[in-house]
């Protein structure tokens, strides 16, 4: 999906977080992919059109964007963090041969199994399925 450049203006507003020109392109770039990017990833990507950005600034973007809840931190089995613009509800899959981390539509886990969680109270929740991707499903690996 395209954003423009007023809609991405709009979602600093709304969050009430000040858009520099270094978080400008870390959204620009995570919007215009549906990839999960590491920081350093992320860093290289919006260097090769502006080298200006740093590792601290992109970092420190980062957990800015993220505190406002413009994008999520995913971490898996303790790599490094990624970062996700798609605010929607929604899972994560993990292909155990490629590594690759898929959205996977969101489907209510926590009703689901609330049999298993007694009296806690639950802030949120988020399912991590794991298996073969369709690629390397395709090519035999299982």
């Amino acid at each position: 999906m395209l954003y423009k450049r007023e809609e991405i203006e709009r979602a600093f507003e709304k969050s009430g977080l000040r858009m520099t020109s270094q978080r400008f392109c870390i959204m620009d770039y995570l919007l215009r992919r549906t990839v999960h990017s590491t920081a350093d990833e992320i860093l290289h990507a919006i260097n090769r059109s502006d080298p200006r950005a740093s590792r601290a600034t992109v970092y420190n973007s980062l957990n800015a964007l993220s505190r406002a809840g413009m994008v999520r931190e995913i971490s898996i089995d303790g790599k490094a963090t990624l970062f996700d613009s798609n605010l929607r509800r929604h899972h994560h899959f993990v292909c155990d041969h490629c590594g690759t981390v898929e959205d996977v539509e969101w489907f209510d886990a926590v009703k689901a199994s609330k049999l298993a969680l007694g009296g806690r109270k639950v802030r949120e929740g988020e399912v991590l399925l794991r298996g073969s991707c369709e690629n390397c499903k395709a090519k035999g690996m299982s």
